[in-house]
């Protein structure tokens, strides 16, 4: 399947929402995909499919970013199936459901922590092993799927989420000056409030509307909106973009 015309991208949790829209944006602008889930099998397949009707090679390999195993067998399948990897996204999060920090749970708190922090660092770890001129890479890019929550805070909702988020935030600045002339650029985006099933699979299918009223555009922003600025940071016209945090918030 090794095809060297077109650069390479992993997507982290790209069975659906978010991470499937980033995974077709990606295709559509000529990379072929590893598409990376957790559980949803049948539904990364489907991505796949949609991903090869767009011109893509692309392949599903399930793995829990939050396990280093796991992580190892995505970047290795990725190399010797597709060739190597040139972009990472890293999109795979959860938000631990809604709680009060009053009555937030540690196990909670721990999967927030292990999936969104330690997994987004995993990734991007073996992403500069293969991208960095320091190692004999020929340069890329990571995109770090953050959260406008981080600036609003989750009050009431998701704070745990919120701080997991935080924490991306400064790993994506942080990064992005450690590897930056080693040909790497290292950006993220912070979606605002996003019509996903995120919403439904946390107990709230009534979320966007009821806080569209709060959102100076006056609705929810869409998957191909986050993924358009995910692809944009990505490509060749954010060449001097290093180290920053795109909001897609609706003006939030």
């Amino acid at each position: 399947m090794r095809d060297m015309g077109r650069p390479v991208a992993i997507v982290t949790g790209a069975s659906r929402g978010i991470g499937a829209a980033i995974a077709r944006a990606l295709a559509a602008a000529g990379y072929n995909i590893a598409v990376n889930f957790a559980t949803a099998e049948t539904a990364a397949a489907r991505v796949v499919d949609q991903l090869t009707a767009l011109g893509a090679n692309a392949i599903a390999i399930r793995g829990d970013v939050s396990n280093e195993s796991d992580v190892l067998r995505l970047f290795e399948t990725t190399d010797r199936t597709l060739g190597p990897v040139r972009a990472l996204v890293n999109n795979a999060g959860i938000t631990g459901g809604f709680a009060r920090v009053d009555s937030v749970t540690s196990a909670a708190i721990a999967q927030a922590l292990a999936v969104n922090v330690t997994g987004t660092i995993l990734c991007a770890r073996e992403a500069v092993k293969r991208m960095s001129t320091r190692h004999g890479g020929s340069g890329g890019a990571i995109v770090n799927v953050s959260s406008l929550i981080t600036r609003t805070g989750g009050a009431g909702e998701w704070v745990h989420y919120a701080a997991s988020k935080g924490a991306v935030n400064v790993f994506t600045i942080g990064l992005a000056r450690e590897v930056a002339a080693e040909g790497i650029r290292v950006n993220a985006v912070a979606p605002g409030v996003i019509d996903t099933d995120l919403h439904a699979a946390n107990g709230a299918p009534d979320r966007v509307a009821r806080m569209a009223p709060t959102i100076p555009m006056q609705r929810g922003g869409t998957a191909d909106e986050v993924a358009a600025g995910v692809a944009w940071l990505l490509s060749d016209a954010a060449s001097y973009v290093n180290g920053a945090v795109l909001e897609i918030g609706g003006g939030r």
